[in-house]
């Protein structure tokens, strides 16, 4: 699979709408054998993620974005499927608290990072803080920020698009590895995915009102993520693009992202020295004169 085609180039700007095709699957491809490629994938990231937590020197932060429906949860909890949970953590960030309102933005993320060893996993993450406080502006207004920094206009989100490129290269220079998702969904897919929330009894819980009061402002949306794209995909953490309109094509692609960057670091269980293998030997021949 060509992986660098869902990357967001460095270099150059995108077009989110023109660039990106949310119903995309290929032509040699279809859902059964889909199916079958992520069985696979889920066992690699199984032996990965063992040899990442014996290694304990890197951390990996995932990352997923999206608009409501897109698939962020269900993606998570069949991709990660095979995982051992002491290894794992996820957060989806709410409303923030008052307390964590009365700090710098990125705090509450910060306090959420993963160990090394292991996989931590944001659903939804600081990313909110240049959309959905792009959109709403009474979200900035309740974080006590000074009234010279609300003046600054676009230049607040200049200023942020900084500051979280750094932070993500101040964790990828202490061994966090960053993996940044957004599962692009399309409009007229997600409106389905709602109806069927709605019509399905089993499914009504997961609907909500402020899902059609969000969807109203979708062009927004789609312009505060695009200008983000084109800010924040950086060699340290690139941002990835995945075609959401069919799950399990979605799945697929995230796994095998997830699964060929943790192999390119080359995980190694640790080796003991002759003093712990002498230890071991003595070890073993006390409990096999038990």
């Amino acid at each position: 699979m060509n992986l660098k085609s869902f990357q967001v180039p460095i270099s150059k700007k995108i077009d989110l709408q023109k660039d990106y095709d949310p119903a995309f699957i290929p032509k040699d491809i279809n859902k059964d054998q889909s199916v079958e490629l992520l069985r696979s994938e889920i066992e690699k990231l199984t032996q990965l993620q063992d040899a990442l937590y014996a290694h304990s020197s890197y951390g990996i932060l995932l990352i997923f974005q999206a608009m409501d429906a897109a698939g962020k949860d269900s993606a998570i909890k069949n991709i990660m499927s095979g995982v051992n949970p002491q290894g794992c953590q996820v957060f989806s960030f709410k409303t923030p608290s008052e307390e964590e309102l009365r700090h710098d933005y990125l705090w509450r993320y910060s306090r959420c990072l993963p160990e090394r060893g292991r996989i931590g996993i944001f659903n939804r993450s600081y990313y909110e803080e240049v959309l959905i406080a792009r959109i709403r502006p009474q979200i900035l207004q309740n974080q006590h920020l000074p009234e010279e920094l609300l003046l600054k206009g676009d230049r607040l989100w200049q200023q942020r698009f900084e500051d979280i490129n750094h932070f993500e290269q101040y964790l990828t220079n202490n061994g966090i590895v960053i993996l940044k998702f957004f599962l692009n969904i399309s409009k007229d897919e997600q409106k389905q995915r709602f109806l069927k929330r709605i019509d399905t009894p089993k499914k009504n819980w997961k609907f909500s009102m402020s899902d059609v009061v969000e969807r109203q402002q979708w062009d927004s949306y789609q312009l505060a993520y695009e200008d983000m794209f084109n800010h924040t995909s950086t060699d340290a953490a690139p941002w990835h693009i995945i075609p959401a309109d069919r799950k399990w094509y979605t799945r697929l692609v995230i796994a095998d992202i997830i699964t060929q960057r943790l192999a390119s670091l080359d995980l190694s269980y640790p080796k003991m020295t002759p003093t712990q293998q002498e230890s071991l030997k003595i070890a073993r021949d006390r409990l096999s004169n038990e």
